[in-house]
Formats: structure tokens, sequence, C-alpha cells
């Protein structure tokens, strides 16, 4: 309505693209559903449901509203669940002596004998559920109907355990998908450098007649990413187009194609990594867009790339965003971080992304779209047929790259024989999550009930991750030693000597003094230098966190420091049971240690006297501490 209460004109002319229950061309009754984002639908044939007119134009109106706006269901793959559903309900209906003809004759012991008929199993509950919602939105049913449809479905039985890769599988895994774009890239890049030559005028073929074919070639591929084509002239497939004769000495259309263009196996290691990356689901990796912001404004300083993605299934909180940064993962340096060549951009998520977008810019440009995995297929089902599309699967690609590159698992079988490695995005989410333990794009009670829950074990593989960090953590703390401490008695003999004090202290005379005065204290000691310490640059204030006042070389630790020093001891040995254990070995482990041997310098009643005496000041001063709230922004 309009502000003055009349009706509010709506546009005119029809929808571009129908969607909904359709009619096609042959008479077959369509239903049209698309993807939330508007990216692809597909067409539901309704037809193919052996049952009455009535019923079945009811449930194809149902299933209309099921996967449209507001319907429950958002993505292609979601659509499928639901058809599943349907058409085996129909096949059961089928089977019996008097099937329902109308919605109102559909009754409770036709849901029931479904459920049983399909082998009372995991599936048969999951489509239970599917054929559930969408009789919701029937109309017609009985009031018995309806009221059955609301009661709570069977319990699943418990969900199959997954195993998540060790490091180690991850490490072949990730080692093989870089393998694969490091040869597609140096194939790519030296194809359109040549190609640039020919182009510019700096590369004559003469009379060299397989180069000029050749360089031919290539330019076709670039404009089409086809090869030269002719229609065949006998047999039963007469007319049909077919490559030039001269074309396969050059080797097969998709191998030509190639020299500009990505294959399916390549996309698929490009889907592989993002997964090692970023832990994302299987199919906001496969739909990740080609628009992005550079949140480095192209400065040469740390890149980062931010893109717009979509998880359908969280509905209002579907839309969100991914940093992709040019810090390599910690999990992604190898063992020997020195053999880590600061070019390698396959090694960072960053790297990574600019990568697969420059060698997909030239088949985007063909193939319109913004999605960043596109590949060449020289095969392809109904009317997608060979050339340029996105990648679509998350299966058989995948798999096909596992089987490729003959990757075993770490473990043999029974009889000692060695295991092939099933690669699955799914799997490789469950690993980023297992090993980062931190969730990625859901909850923190999804990650723990959805997914480490599930998971069968590498337990063993995360408590040695976690022991080697602490090993390491606590050794740097040994190494680089603590904070110098002065003790009482240093402190009273600087009052009256303050030239020898700052002698013994190797400081100036005045800075002794300030510091005596409370004048240079951070939080767990005083500040002797702040344009001088290691983790400044010289001659500018120092910015580092007052956490790494513990092993530098410009602080010291006074009396009137204990009773912080203390709390946030004690802090940070409550966190160790808040936390998961691994990222507080990276955190917490070290300033830990150094607070222990610190505290180790004073005798037990000073430690415990500087506890209870801790005033409210110091507790507040602890709390906003670790809180950042005292970091530099």
């Amino acid at each position: 309505m309009s502000g003055r209460g009349r009706r509010a004109a709506l546009p005119r002319g029809k929808a571009r693209t129908a969607r909904g229950v359709l009619t096609s061309d042959d008479g077959r009754l369509l239903v049209r559903a698309f993807n939330k984002d508007g990216s692809e639908h597909q067409d539901f044939d309704f037809s193919v449901l052996a049952m009455a007119d009535d019923l079945r134009d009811a449930l194809a109106e149902a299933f209309a509203k099921r996967c449209g706006p507001g319907g429950g269901r958002t993505t292609v793959a979601s659509f499928d669940k639901v058809y599943r559903a349907l058409t085996q309900f129909a096949r059961y209906l089928a089977t019996l002596a008097w099937p329902p003809r109308h919605p109102s004759h559909l009754a409770c012991e036709h849901i029931d004998g479904f459920y049983d008929w399909r082998g009372a199993g995991g599936q048969a509950t999951a489509d239970l559920g599917e054929l559930r919602n969408t009789l919701l939105k029937v109309e017609g049913l009985t009031d018995e109907m309806t009221g059955r449809l609301a009661t709570p479905l069977p319990k699943r039985p418990e969900p199959q355990r997954k195993n998540s890769y060790s490091s180690d599988e991850l490490g072949r895994i990730a080692e093989a998908a870089r393998g694969d774009l490091r040869a597609a890239a140096k194939r790519i890049r030296a194809n359109r450098d040549l190609l640039a030559r020919v182009r510019a005028g700096d590369l004559d073929p003469g009379g060299d007649a397989e180069l000029g074919r050749r360089l031919r070639l290539l330019d076709w591929v670039e404009r089409f990413a086809d090869v030269p084509r002719q229609p065949r002239k006998s047999g039963k497939t007469k007319g049909r187009m077919e490559s030039q004769r001269w074309v396969m000495k050059f080797g097969t259309v998709a191998e030509i194609v190639g020299w500009l263009h990505l294959s399916v196996p390549e996309t698929a290691a490009g889907a592989v990594l993002l997964g090692v990356m970023t832990g994302e689901n299987p199919e906001v990796i496969l739909k990740t867009p080609a628009v992005h912001h550079r949140a480095d404004g192209y400065t040469g300083q740390t890149g980062t790339a931010i893109v717009d993605l979509l998880k359908p299934r969280r509905q209002r909180r579907a839309h969100m965003t991914l940093a992709l940064s040019e810090v390599p993962d910690w999990i992604s340096i190898p063992d020997k971080p020195e053999k880590l060549s600061s070019r390698d951009e396959l090694h960072t998520p960053f790297g990574l992304y600019v990568l697969l977008h420059e060698l997909t810019t030239a088949s985007r440009a063909l193939v319109g779209g913004n999605r960043l995995l596109v590949n060449y297929s020289k095969t392809g089902g109904g009317e997608a047929g060979r050339g340029l599309r996105p990648i679509a699967s998350a299966g058989e690609p995948i798999n096909r790259f596992g089987r490729a590159h003959q990757l075993m698992a770490d473990e043999p079988d029974k009889d000692g024989n060695p295991v092939p490695l099933d690669v699955r995005l799914d799997l490789l989410r469950l690993t980023y999550i297992e090993l980062h333990q931190k969730p990625v794009a859901h909850s923190e009670a999804t990650a723990a009930t959805q997914y480490l829950a599930r998971n069968r074990g590498n337990i063993s593989e995360y408590r040695k991750v976690v022991a080697d960090t602490l090993t390491e953590e606590v050794t740097k703390a040994r190494t680089r030693g603590t904070v110098a401490v002065m003790s009482a008695a240093d402190v009273e003999r600087a009052r009256t000597e303050p030239e020898a004090v700052a002698a013994e202290q190797n400081l100036d005379a005045t800075v002794l003094k300030r510091m005596i005065a409370g004048e240079l204290d951070t939080v767990m000691a005083a500040c002797t230098d702040n344009t001088g310490g290691r983790y400044s640059t010289p001659g500018q204030p120092c910015r580092a966190s007052f956490m790494l006042c513990l092993d530098c070389e410009c602080a010291r630790a006074l009396p009137r420091h204990l009773p912080v020093q203390v709390l946030v001891h004690d802090r940070l040995a409550e966190r160790h049971e808040q936390m998961d254990p691994l990222n507080w070995a990276k955190r917490f482990a070290r300033p830990h240690a150094q607070l222990a041997d610190l505290l180790d310098e004073h005798d037990e009643t000073a430690v415990d006297d500087a506890r209870a005496d801790a005033s409210e000041a110091d507790r507040a001063l602890v709390e906003r501490f670790l809180n950042r709230e005292l970091d530099w922004r």
C-alpha cells in the first residue's frame, strides 16, 4: 500500500526467468528451483511420479514452496534431497493395493509404511524428514494427518565417525596439490608470454610451418577455448563437428586447450589447497568468488584479499566474509622453514587465491560469471558438453586427484598392505578444525558436537602437537631468560647510593631514580629504555605487548611488581583449564614459564603474601592487561 492507503503499482511485464511449477513444451510437469543466490537452477520432472494427477500436482506445488524463498531449502544439492524423498515416496505408494489419489487420502499408515519400506535406517529417517517437511506445505490434508506430521521423527542412529588426516597425510595432500598448481602456472604463464610476443610482433615463425601452426592454434585457444573444427563428412555421425586433422598433431583437445586454461584435476587441486588453508565448507570452496576487495590497498605490505562467501544453511547469517592473508598458516610451514621461499605463493591463503585468480582470468572472460575455480572439461552431461565451466562437484574430481597421485594413508590394513588415502573436502575441513581447535563458519558448540566429537582419532596426533608446542615455547622461555630482578636491598641502596647501583644495573642514574619512583612502570616490570629494546624500531617508541617485557633487556622487575606478576601467573594457569590446550600452548606457555621462573627467585612466603596483598587496582590492571585492553591498536 502507498502512504495514502492506495494500492501501490506493481512492475509491469513478466519475470525474465520463470520459476516454480511449469509445463514444458512437451507437456511435462516441471518445478524450476533456484539457488538462494540465483547463481544456478535446476528443473525437476514431476511427470515421472506414478500417481494420480491431483496428488502429483499437490506435491509439485509443495516442492516449489519448500525450495522457494523462505521454504528451508536453498541450494540445488538440498533440492535434490527433497526430490529424492518424494520420488521414493511415489514408488512406495505405487506398491499399495489402494494408493491415495488426493491429498485428503493420505493417512498416518502411509508415513509409517514408507519408513518401514525404506528400511528404517539413517537414510530412511533423512528421507522421512524431507517428506514430512514437504507434506506440511500440501493443502488439503486431514487434521489427523497434519497432527501425525507434527510428531517427532524416529531417532537417527549414531552418526558414523570420521577419520581426520594426520599431519603427515595432510602434508602429502597439500604438497601434491601445490605440485599440480605450480606445473599449471608454469605452463600457462609460458604460453601467455609466447602469445604476447607473437601479438607484439616480437616473434615471427618465418619458414617454420609447424611453429606457425602452433602459434595459430595458441591464438585460437585463447579466443575460443577450443580448436578449429569441421563437419564430419561420412559415417553415422556425418555433419557432427570434429577437430581438423592437423590439430591432432599437437595433442588431444584437452591438452591443447590446457595450454591456457586449467583442467578439472588442476581446479580440484586448487579446491583441495583452499580446503587445507581455510577449512571452509566444500560447497563454499567450490563457489569461492573471483570478485574480491584488496584490504592491503596494493601497497606492497602484507597482502590481504577479502571475499564474500555464502553458506545458505546459515539462514540469516548465510552471508559472510573471508580474509585471505599473506601469512603462512603454522600447519602449512614445512618442517624446515628455511626451505620456504618468501616468493612461494602457495604457502599462504592470499598467494593461493591470487594465483588461482590469475590462472582463471582468461577462462572467466570467455565463460562469464563470478566463480574462481573455472576449468575446461572434455565431457559433460546434458546441455553442458565439453567446454569451460566452474568446477561442479566436490566428489569425484577430488577423489580422482587422490588416486592420480597414489596418496597412501599412514596406517596399513590388517594384512599390512598400503591403504589408498581417500581425499575429501569434508575431511580436510574436519582436519583443519581439529588442528586449529576453532570453529569455521559455525558455532563452537557445532564444532564440538558435529565435528570433533565424530572424529575417530588423531587424538594422539593432536596431543603430540600440543606437547611439541609446549616444549618449544618453554625452551624459548628458558633460552631467552626472564626479566632482570632488583631486590628490596638493591632498591634501598639506590636511594642512598644511586651512582653505584646504577653502574651495577648498567643504567643511567637519572633513569634509575625515575624507575625507583615508579615513573617507568609498564605492567609487570619497569622499562628503562622505551626506544632501545629488541621489540622496537631503533629510536622509535616500543609498541610491543607488555607481556614481552618478561624477556626484554630493557625491563627491570622490582619488589612492588610482585603482586601483579603473581596475579598474571595465576590467571594464565586458570586459562589453561578454560582454553583448548593448543591455543594455550601457543599463546601463554612461554610467559607462564617465564613468570614461574621469576616467582622462583622469591621465597614461598613472599609469593603468598604478594597474592594476599594484591589490591583491587592490581586485579583490575591484570584483567585489562589479559583482555588486551592495553595493547596498541
